[in-house]
């Protein structure tokens, strides 16, 4: 494992994934979210596939993302392992309730300077909203993608619970990290 695409819903932990993995094998950690929104008004980076392009051509990274349309599948074509958190919502849900509250009581400054604001959660891509509506349609294009041909060297570890994931990564270290398996 070199590189890593951490995939799943909003809300799943991939962040929180990605960096611990990204430490225990002493990978560069990138964060897509603060690579694609960089200003103001969550605008989008215009250099957002070259910045992506030239991360993906290096030999070792840990992305927290599935990846936005517009470098999927540079992402998924030079990545080696997919992580895969595919949680039900009743995991999903309240963790990015209890985020998205956070963010929006303490005014937390994410992703170019962004906030999430209170009008921000009666709009239909709120965080909370999205992982809501997208859930069942980002598992089936996930699970298209670990079949897909196009990526058939990738090497697909899929997590339906935080518990296993936890109890892997606490098995990984940087030597033979790349011979575990996992499917629960």
């Amino acid at each position: 494992m070199n590189r890593i695409l951490v995939a799943g819903i909003t809300g799943a932990g991939k962040t929180t994934m990605a960096q611990a993995l990204a430490a225990r094998l002493q990978l560069p950690f990138h964060e897509m979210d603060a690579l694609k929104f960089t200003g103001p008004q969550w605008a989008s980076n215009p250099d957002l596939h070259q910045q992506v392009s030239t991360i993906a051509a290096t030999p070792g990274w840990v992305f927290d993302s599935f990846g936005y349309p517009e470098v999927r599948d540079l992402l998924w074509t030079h990545a080696d392992t997919v992580i895969w958190l595919d949680y039900p919502r009743s995991v999903i849900m309240p963790r990015i309730l209890r985020r998205s509250l956070r963010r929006t009581l303490l005014r937390e400054r994410i992703f170019g300077g962004n906030v999430e604001t209170l009008s921000g959660w009666f709009r239909s891509d709120h965080p909370a909203w999205w992982a809501w509506s997208q859930h069942g349609a980002r598992r089936s294009e996930i699970g298209r993608r670990a079949q897909d041909p196009r990526f058939a060297p990738l090497h697909v570890i899929r997590f339906r619970s935080p518990r296993r994931a936890d109890e892997w990564l606490r098995t990984l270290s940087g030597a033979g990290a790349g011979t575990l398996r996992a499917d629960g």
